[in-house]
């Protein structure tokens, strides 16, 4: 019932800035917290960072200073600002969500499809 889908991902160089944007859609009553997540191949998926719906974050320590999410509650959105990339950061990032459906009896956790994120060097 609940849809996420990431934009925003793409080559680029070392040192420069991508912003994801993931929007959410469907029957959905309420979202909690969000997050975003990234799996380079062969590596286990790993939390980059998070935001509750009171604006609360936390972050990956690889990426503070560098990278920050933030949310509009109003368009049931959530974004990751990524400045100073480095080629370690180069993989598939993930939404994450947790929300009610309206025809949902209580939470869950979704999953986008990811956007892939290459920094070359």
């Amino acid at each position: 019932q609940v849809q996420l889908v990431e934009s925003g991902g793409g080559l680029v160089q070392a040192g420069g800035s991508l912003r994801l944007s993931c929007a959410a859609s469907g029957s959905i009553f309420s979202i909690n917290d969000m997050a975003w997540y990234r799996q380079a191949p062969g590596k286990q998926r790993e939390l980059v960072a998070g935001i509750t719906r009171g604006g609360s974050t936390n972050y990956a320590d690889s990426v503070k200073g560098r990278f920050t999410i933030s949310r509009d509650n109003a368009k049931n959105m959530v974004y990751l600002q990524m400045n100073s990339l480095k080629p370690e950061d180069t993989a598939v990032y993930y939404c994450n969500a947790d929300a009610i459906a309206i025809s949902k009896s209580g939470i869950y956790n979704y999953w986008g499809q990811g956007t892939q994120v290459t920094v070359s060097s």
